[in-house]
């Protein structure tokens, strides 16, 4: 609880991931991380490890937690499934854009 309150409150928001219904469902429902295919599109200009918001696409506050991928490469991956991030980056940190230990629901 404590970790999720600092994510949540106490760091400054460097970026906005908007994503599907799909990742909508899977993050509030099932508790699941945030993975390249369910964003469709990524604001602002953070670095790995930055926090975010997380938003649907009509612009409702999903959830907000620690990227794992710099703007830039999220721009890149974006609708992406996981098996295919090394091939578009030429590495792969994580298959997660946001893990779900570090997303916070709002």
């Amino acid at each position: 609880p404590s970790r999720d309150k600092w994510i949540a409150f106490n760091m400054a928001v460097e970026g906005k991931l908007i994503i599907d219904t799909g990742a909508v469902k899977a993050v509030q429902e099932n508790g699941s991380s945030l993975l390249a295919c369910g964003i469709v599109e990524a604001k602002g200009s953070c670095a790995a490890g930055d926090v975010v918001d997380v938003l649907d696409q009509s612009g409702t506050k999903v959830a907000r937690g620690l990227v794992n991928y710099a703007q830039r490469e999220v721009e890149q991956i974006e609708g992406l499934h996981s098996s295919e991030i090394e091939d578009e980056l030429g590495y792969q940190a994580y298959d997660e854009v946001d893990h779900r230990d570090n997303l916070v629901l709002v």
